[in-house]
C-alpha cells in the first residue's frame, strides 16, 4: 500500500499556434517612435487588445485593463491594436487624440487596414488576444468582463515560465508623450447656467470647468483634475471622465460620470459635488434594473436630461436609455433591451446603440444613436422612433429627404427654437440639421473638429469642438450650407458563406477555475437575427444552446448577421460555499456575402483557448 498523496493531473496542453506579427500602416504611438515587434516582446506576457475608440465596450475594456497593466507592469506589455469601423477612426490623427482622450498608458498600434485584425482572424470588437513569453497564442476573448479571467491567466504564466527560465521582468515599451497646456482638454459637453456662464465637461482631465459668457474665460474649476470618485468641496472632489449635464429644478447640475458609472450633483453656488445614483461599478447582465438610485449599478452614462420630471439618461454602456426620479430618489430602465441595433417601437423592445446625447422638448426626447449613427426621439407615451439612419454599418453625410440622409457617429443633440434640432455629426465635422416639419436634413456647418454638444446662447449655438479643445459660437443661418453627399459602410470585409445551411457556432470555454453555472437552469443564451430580416430563412430567434443551424435564403446576396451570446460561469471551488459568479456577454454584426462554395460553418470566439 503506498500512503503517498496522488500526483496532481498535469494541465492541460495549450494548442501551441504562433503569434502572427503585428503589422499596421498608421505606425506605432506611445513608444518613443519606435516601431515594435513579436521579437521586442518576447519574454513578456503580451496581451493584444483589438478596439476602436467609437466603442463603449472597448472604452470598457481599456478601464478593466488599467488595475492588471499596472499589477503586473514588469511582466506584462499590454498592445492596443487599433482597428477602426469608421471611416473617421481611420485618420492617424484622430487615434493620436483618442489615445490621449482615453488615458491609453501603453504602445498602440494603428492599423487603419485592418491588417493585423485579419491576421488574428478577429470578429468583434473588443476582442483580447493572450500571447505567452515564446510568442504563442494561448487565449482569445471576445467582449468584456474578462478581467478575471486574465488575472488568473497572467498568475499561471508568470509561474511557468518563470520556471521555464523564459519570463523576463523588467520595464515595458511604453513611453509617456509629453503633456500640453491647454484650458480644456477634450471636452465633452456643455450647459449653460441660469448665471449665463457656461459649465464644461473637461472629461480628459476629470473635472468640470466653468467658463465666462464668453466661452473662453476660466471663472472656477470643479474637482481636482485626477481620477476617482469623491464627494467633497470644488478642490477636493473627483470625477471620472464626465460628460453631460442637465439643470434640476432646484438649481443643482446632474453630471454624467461616465467611468464612474454614476450620476453626480454640483451646487454652482457652493461648489459641493455629492452622488445621486450608482454604486462605481459597472452595471452587468444579472443585476437589477431599478432601485434605490444608491444602490443600482449603472454603465457609462453619456448624458442627461431633465424631460416629464425624471433624468433621463443616455446609458450608453448597455444600449438603453434609463431615468432618475430625484423625488423617490429611485432608478429604472425604461427604454431598450440591452441588445445593439436599430429597431423601433414600444420601450420595452425597442434596440439602441450607445445612445449618447439627449434633447428635450415638451413632447419629445431627442437621442442621438451613436453606433447607428442614427437620430432617434421618444414620443410621450415612450414608443420609440428613427427620424434619420439605417442601422450598425451604413453612414456617411448627405443631406435631402430623411429617408436617404447619412450620418456619422453623432453624439450630442440640441433643440432649436424653430422645433428643429441641430445635431453634432462628430466623426463627420459638422453640425447638421432636422427639420421634423419638412423631413430634411441640412447641413449648418462644417469644418468642426469632433464637435460632441452644442448648447444655444442667444441667437447663437455653442459648440462643443472636442479634438480641438474650445467651444466655437457661431451664428445660426438661415440657409444650410451645401456639402457633396458621401456614403460609407463599415470598412469589414463581408465573410463569403454558402447558401442554404449554415452551422452557427459560438465557441465558450470557462476561464480556469470556473464552470458553467447551471443551477438555476440553462447558463447560456443565444439571439440571432438578420439584416434585411429576409437573410435569414430559418434560424432567428432565441435559443439556450451556444450553436444554431441556420438557413439562409439564396436570393438575398448579402447581409448582416446580429449574434448576441451570453455565457454564465462560477468559481469552480468546492469549498466555497458562495462562489462568485461571472457572466461573459457579446454581440456581434458579422456581413456576409452569399456565394457559391462560402464557408458552411461560422465560428465566433467568446472565450477560450485558441485553437
Amino acid at each position: 500500500m503506498n500512503d503517498a498523496a496522488p500526483a496532481p493531473a498535469p494541465a492541460p496542453r495549450r494548442a501551441r499556434v504562433r503569434a502572427p506579427e503585428l503589422i499596421g500602416k498608421g505606425g506605432w504611438l506611445n513608444t518613443g517612435g519606435t516601431a515594435l515587434t513579436l521579437a521586442d516582446l518576447r519574454g513578456k506576457i503580451a496581451i493584444l487588445d483589438f478596439w476602436t475608440f467609437c466603442c463603449i465596450n472597448c472604452l470598457h475594456v481599456l478601464d478593466e485593463l488599467r488595475e492588471l497593466e499596472e499589477k503586473h507592469r514588469d511582466t506584462v506589455v499590454i498592445v492596443g491594436v487599433h482597428s477602426p469601423k469608421f471611416v473617421h477612426e481611420a485618420e492617424h490623427q484622430a487615434v493620436v487624440d483618442a489615445v490621449e482622450r482615453y488615458g491609453v498608458e501603453h504602445p498602440v498600434l494603428d492599423d487603419p487596414e485592418l491588417a493585423t485584425w485579419k491576421q488574428y482572424a478577429v470578429r468583434a470588437w473588443p476582442t483580447l488576444v493572450v500571447i505567452d513569453p515564446e510568442g504563442y497564442v494561448v487565449a482569445q476573448h471576445a467582449g468584456e468582463g474578462h478581467a478575471r479571467a486574465l488575472e488568473a491567466l497572467v498568475a499561471e504564466l508568470e509561474a511557468e515560465h518563470g520556471a521555464k527560465g523564459t519570463l523576463r521582468r523588467g520595464d515595458g515599451p511604453y513611453v509617456a508623450p509629453e503633456p500640453v497646456a491647454t484650458h480644456l482638454r477634450f471636452p465633452g459637453k456643455a450647459l449653460l447656467l441660469e448665471s449665463g456662464n457656461l459649465l464644461v465637461s473637461d472629461t480628459t482631465r476629470h473635472r468640470l470647468v466653468e467658463l465666462a459668457a464668453d466661452g473662453e474665460t476660466v471663472v472656477r474649476r470643479y474637482g481636482d483634475g485626477e481620477r476617482g470618485l469623491v464627494d467633497g468641496g470644488a478642490g477636493t472632489a473627483r470625477f471620472s471622465e464626465p460628460q453631460g449635464m442637465c439643470l434640476l429644478p432646484d438649481g443643482r447640475v446632474v453630471v454624467a460620470d461616465t467611468v464612474n458609472h454614476a450620476l453626480r450633483a454640483l451646487d454652482p453656488v457652493t461648489g459641493e459635488v455629492s452622488t445621486l445614483a450608482g454604486t462605481g461599478a459597472q452595471w452587468m447582465q444579472g443585476r437589477p434594473t431599478s432601485g434605490a438610485a444608491r444602490e443600482v449599478a449603472l454603465s457609462s452614462p453619456w448624458d442627461v436630461a431633465w424631460w416629464r420630471g425624471r433624468v433621463w439618461i443616455a446609458m450608453a454602456g448597455v444600449h438603453q436609455l434609463w431615468a432618475y426620479d430625484p423625488e423617490a430618489g429611485t432608478v429604472e430602465a425604461v427604454a431598450g433591451t440591452t441588445n445593439e441595433g436599430l429597431v423601433d417601437g414600444p420601450a420595452g423592445e425597442a434596440w439602441f446603440a450607445q445612445p449618447s446625447g439627449l434633447a428635450a422638448t415638451e413632447d419629445r426626447l431627442w437621442v442621438a444613436d451613436s453606433e447607428t449613427s442614427a437620430l432617434r426621439w421618444v414620443d410621450a407615451d415612450g414608443a420609440v422612433h428613427t427620424a434619420v439612419g439605417t442601422g450598425l454599418f451604413d453612414f456617411g453625410h448627405r443631406d435631402g429627404d430623411a429617408g436617404q440622409a447619412l450620418l456619422q457617429h453623432p453624439l450630442g443633440v440640441t433643440a432649436l427654437p424653430d422645433g428643429s434640432v441641430a445635431v453634432c455629426d462628430t466623426y463627420n465635422h459638422a453640425l447638421r440639421r432636422f427639420d421634423p416639419a419638412s423631413g430634411e436634413v441640412s447641413t449648418l456647418a462644417t469644418d468642426l473638429r469632433e464637435p460632441s454638444d452644442a448648447v444655444l446662447v442667444g441667437g447663437d449655438v455653442v459648440v462643443v469642438e472636442s479634438a480641438r479643445h474650445r467651444l466655437t459660437r457661431l451664428r445660426l443661418p438661415e440657409e444650410a450650407v451645401r456639402v457633396d453627399a458621401v456614403a460609407h459602410r463599415t470598412r469589414r470585409e463581408a465573410t463569403e458563406v454558402a447558401p442554404g445551411s449554415l452551422r452557427l457556432d459560438v465557441v465558450f470555454r470557462a476561464p480556469a477555475g470556473q464552470k458553467l453555472d447551471e443551477r438555476y437552469g440553462p447558463s447560456t443564451r443565444l439571439l440571432v437575427s438578420a439584416t434585411p430580416p429576409e437573410l435569414l430563412a430559418a434560424g432567428a430567434g432565441t435559443g439556450t444552446d451556444l450553436f444554431r443551424e441556420l438557413e439562409l435564403d439564396p436570393s438575398v446576396p448579402e447581409g448582416v448577421l446580429h449574434v448576441s451570446a451570453m455565457a454564465a460561469s462560477c468559481d469552480d471551488d468546492p469549498a466555497n460555499e458562495y462562489p462568485a459568479c461571472h457572466v461573459h456577454q457579446q454581440d456581434w454584426g458579422v456581413p456576409v456575402k452569399v456565394v457559391e462554395g462560402g464557408a458552411s460553418r461560422l465560428p465566433l470566439i467568446l472565450a477560450g483557448l485558441d485553437a
